[in-house]
């Protein structure tokens, strides 16, 4: 059996999709984590004991902070947290993403300052090892002292409540326990407050996104590289001396992957001295497509670091062995809000690039162009290509607005003690959303590239592609035929689509 132990430190964006994908791996906790978890649970049962003052184990929560608990009901205070909290709402989650909420989740309470008994995270990793799924709805939270709704939702199974997806279909949670001879655990103090406070769903969704986004900036520069061979390019803008001059992050890597790709291309034109340059679209690849992988590669940084990160509240802290409970903010997304608003603006960007490559290809009515108007023959009775431009299009435009930063709204909330949030989890569904739709633009282009590179074949089958371009034409015609005349082009789409999901272009050199 497949294991992987967490350790509160060692977590990687890799790691949670791989846990994500595979319900066959088997999660534990490290074993020198176990003393450091038990040290911050047995602190927490002191404070109680002594009936010390600490916000979230003897007091109330946000505008309820002074509002002390009695000793008999700290624990009925922490299972009022997930009852409460647990009013989330819109579409539920897909499996992957709470599984990685739960990994996430587990992985920074065993970091041992969150003060959860080390029997409650084993608890947490079993709903992944037997896969019982909460239903854990996608809306809800105003990513600033945690992804409060959600979390709640993941952890209403730990106690028998709420419902989960289980052996292929949904049930109560006490029944999907009981199938896996497992038994709903009573929270201890701090508990409830150490499962819902922090900023899991906003980290597991942006693990997601950043995966992505890499995926699709390899594969846009594939869709460039097939745009510029289809209208008989040149590779000048790609010169290696132009970008040396300019070392603006990823910029150099990206001419550099456009030069590979291109390799051996004879479908790209001479120097020229009547045409010696192409539109922004091709020409200034490396400076967009190379901007927009910096920024990709930004949101991956601050995803890695909140993987490891400890996000909830209060911390316990031992000095000299004295434990201390210290208030403080790290629950805030305003990290994850920007960075993940960033990644959608970025992205957005690449699809404008995308969208416009495609726009030149269908609209061609230029005798001297390779190819004919909308990608077919006998225009009027097919119209070829043109509303698949139309898709793109409108999929663009919704990007534009899906991107409107979501970090740069607030809402107070709990009577305004909790007066500034990050809505960082609106900006990872948002980034998901971006994606999605660019997902399909950019196979949108390469469906087009492939149909307007073959009309230049027919002209000269005696061009080569370049050594990437050509990979990435095999793989689109082993399922995509060209298309000579009107049909129904919506399986080809999807097919099309799957491709480029499957990162199918990103590997190509």
């Amino acid at each position: 059996m497949k294991t992987y132990a967490i350790d509160g430190h060692s977590l990687t964006i890799a790691d949670v999709i791989r846990v994500a994908s595979d319900p066959g791996i088997q999660i534990k906790i490290a074993a020198e984590a176990i003393p450091i978890i038990e040290r911050a649970a047995n602190a927490v049962q002191d404070f109680v004991a002594q009936g010390k003052i600490a916000y979230g184990i003897t007091t109330g929560f946000g505008a309820f902070k002074d509002r002390l608990i009695p000793g008999e009901d700290v624990e009925k205070l922490q299972e009022n947290i997930l009852l409460s909290h647990a009013v989330g709402t819109g579409a539920l989650l897909d499996e992957k993403a709470v599984r990685a909420m739960i990994l996430i989740r587990a992985n920074t309470l065993t970091q041992g300052h969150s003060g959860i008994r080390l029997t409650t995270i084993e608890r947490m990793l079993d709903l992944l090892n037997f896969n019982i799924i909460p239903l854990i709805p996608s809306k809800g939270s105003l990513g600033a002292s945690g992804d409060l709704a959600p979390l709640a939702h993941m952890s209403l199974p730990l106690i028998g409540r709420g419902e989960v997806f289980y052996h292929g279909r949904q049930m109560h949670s006490a029944e999907a326990l009981q199938e896996a001879d497992l038994t709903p655990i009573k929270l201890s103090a701090k508990e409830g407050l150490a499962l819902t406070n922090g900023t899991t769903l906003m980290t597991a969704l942006g693990c997601f996104a950043v995966a992505d986004g890499l995926n699709l900036i390899h594969s846009a520069n594939v869709a460039a590289a097939l745009s510029l061979e289809a209208q008989n390019g040149t590779l000048r803008a790609f010169d290696a001396h132009i970008h040396e001059h300019r070392p603006q992050a990823c910029q150099i890597e990206t001419a550099a992957e456009m030069r590979a790709l291109l390799e051996g291309s004879s479908l790209t034109r001479p120097d020229d001295p009547r045409n010696i340059q192409d539109a922004y679209t091709l020409r200034c690849i490396p400076q967009v497509h190379g901007a927009v992988h910096s920024a990709i590669l930004y949101a991956q940084n601050v995803i890695n670091i909140e993987l490891n990160a400890v996000t909830d509240n209060p911390l316990l802290f031992f000095d000299h062995g004295e434990a201390r409970v210290v208030s403080g903010g790290n629950f805030h997304g305003e990290p994850l809000a920007l960075a993940l608003d960033f990644l959608s603006i970025a992205l957005t960007d690449l699809g404008n690039m995308s969208e416009r490559r495609i726009a030149k290809l269908v609209d061609n009515r230029s005798d001297t162009n390779p190819y004919p108007p909308f990608l077919t023959e006998r225009g009027g009775l097919n119209s070829g290509f043109m509303i698949l431009q139309y898709t793109a299009a409108a999929l663009a435009s919704e990007n534009k607005t899906l991107s409107h930063p979501s970090s740069t709204d607030s809402i107070p909330s709990s009577g305004n003690v909790e007066d500034h949030v990050s809505m960082g989890a609106n900006s990872a569904l948002h980034a998901l959303e971006v994606i999605k739709n660019l997902t399909t633009i950019i196979a949108v282009e390469i469906l087009s590239a492939c149909q307007a590179v073959d009309f230049r074949l027919q002209k000269d089958p005696k061009a080569q592609l370049g050594v990437g371009t050509g990979k990435a034409y095999r793989i689109v015609r082993e399922q995509i035929p060209f298309i000579p005349e009107d049909t129904y082009l919506k399986p080809y789409l999807e097919k099309i689509n799957d491709l480029v999901s499957s990162q199918a272009f990103a590997h190509l050199i």
